[in-house]
């Protein structure tokens, strides 16, 4: 009893932090549908390619969680500090060189995203702005990932709040032009999604000396044997190497099924920009008690505690299905409602209703999946979850997205048809896999 509270007491401000991103995105979708719904489409895709982006920061973050968790678990917060260090300094690095890929080549990365022309006008003033300041996201996510691991959960959820706060009042005075501002569209997005990220850096740079590591401790941590340091990064990358490529795999995946989208027509790239939002607040909860669950059972990993985290693991697995699976039930159920919220069109509120529809398939091994892997890595079986996502995402979801969509003609209705298959078997490989206890034995202290 005393874990699942201890769960809880993560899960909840995880949750409200994870729910004031979410509507980061969800309030630039739903402002720009009442700009252009080419402009929604445009920025849909130009996202994929900065959240891919995002994903070189976590090779990075998802190690400082990991580690800090087990060497807190274990009482050594010297090493957690070390940890801190190491990895704020690498993302700085990749923070810098990818903000300048992004924004350098925004035309070509949309011209191989296969955007014509008229998207391409929304997309690449967008990818410039919103790619030139991504280093903010780098700093971000790796302050966060060292706070969450020592269970203060309450600032960066605090900090997402005054993001969002930031970021629709940008977007209000920005996109459509309010307050004397120009009507800017998609670039007004950028600009308040950029200024709302520079918010965050700087107040969670502010917490990080104030509440969790002193600036003289972080700079103390740099005087370590470099035999040392060096260690604390292999141990970083062995995590977050395999860990950020099963991402990655999966986000290439989605921009190759997009690309698919794209072929389709304008109204299904459109409605998938739509439904992903959606979505995607039906499988949040999954995300955060994945990550509350992970680090309780890092913890116990670093105590030695087995069975425990064992036993845990089940429980927070059907917590995890159960809400998500309802909350996609209610989605669909009021699918009509939401969308002629969202946009006029007849055509994409028709697909979108049926594609919520089957997205309650979806969601089944989705939310499954968003658990086990994040567990798994926090007990340290990072590779197993890399080798399924990479063998499991490609030679089903992408195939069968393409057989379904492409080639039997069922458009974004096949699409979704893929993720059932691609989503449930891997889901089921993950069940096995913490069943079997071979994940036991693989801690990093």
């Amino acid at each position: 009893m005393s874990l699942r509270k201890d769960i809880l007491r993560l899960t909840f401000p995880i949750f409200l932090e994870m729910l004031f991103v979410t509507l980061m995105g969800a309030t630039d979708t739903f402002m720009l549908s009442q700009y252009s719904d080419e402009a929604v489409a445009a920025v849909g895709v130009a996202n994929q390619i900065i959240t891919f982006a995002f994903l070189i920061f976590q090779i990075i973050n998802i190690g400082t969680t990991v580690l800090c968790s087990q060497f807190l678990g274990a009482g050594d917060r010297k090493k957690m500090e070390q940890v801190t260090a190491m990895a704020l300094l690498l993302n700085i690095v990749s923070g810098a060189i990818i903000s300048t890929i992004l924004s350098c080549g925004a035309p070509t990365l949309l011209d191989w995203m296969g955007l014509d022309t008229n998207l391409k006008r929304y997309g690449v003033p967008y990818m410039h702005i919103a790619g030139s300041f991504a280093f903010f996201q780098a700093l971000h996510l790796t302050v966060s990932a060292s706070l969450r691991a020592d269970h203060k959960v309450m600032y960066p959820m605090m900090v997402a709040f005054a993001a969002n706060i930031v970021n629709v009042i940008g977007n209000y005075m920005l996109i459509m032009g309010h307050w004397g501002c120009p009507a800017l569209g998609a670039e007004g997005a950028a600009i308040a999604t950029s200024i709302s990220r520079g918010t965050v850096a700087v107040l969670m740079f502010g917490i990080l000396f104030a509440k969790h590591i002193p600036f003289k401790n972080l700079i103390y941590a740099f005087r370590t044997p470099v035999r040392d340091l060096c260690h604390v990064m292999r141990d970083l990358l062995k995590i977050g190497l395999p860990s950020a490529g099963e991402n990655m795999s999966y986000d290439a995946q989605q921009i190759t099924l997009t690309y698919f989208i794209n072929i389709i027509g304008t109204a299904e790239l459109a409605t998938r920009s739509y439904v992903c939002n959606i979505a995607l607040f039906a499988y949040i909860f999954s995300i955060c008690i994945a990550q509350g669950g992970g680090i309780v059972m890092a913890h116990l990993i670093g105590q030695h505690r087995y069975e425990a985290c064992y036993k845990l693991g089940w429980y927070v697995l059907q917590r995890a299905v159960m809400i998500t699976v309802g909350m996609s039930c209610i989605f669909a159920l009021f699918g009509r409602a939401i969308f002629t919220t969202i946009t006029d069109n007849t055509e994409i509120i028709t697909l979108g209703c049926t594609v919520l529809l089957i997205d309650v398939l979806v969601e089944i091994g989705k939310a499954t999946n968003i658990y086990y892997v994040a567990v798994l890595r926090s007990v340290g079986d990072t590779n197993f979850p890399f080798y399924v996502g990479i063998t499991i995402q490609w030679i089903v979801g992408v195939l069968c997205g393409w057989l379904f969509g492409i080639y039997f003609g069922w458009g974004l209705v096949g699409i979704w048809c893929s993720f059932i298959l691609d989503e449930g078997i891997r889901g089921g490989i993950f069940v096995w896999r913490w069943y079997s206890k071979r994940w036991q034995q693989r801690s990093f202290v």
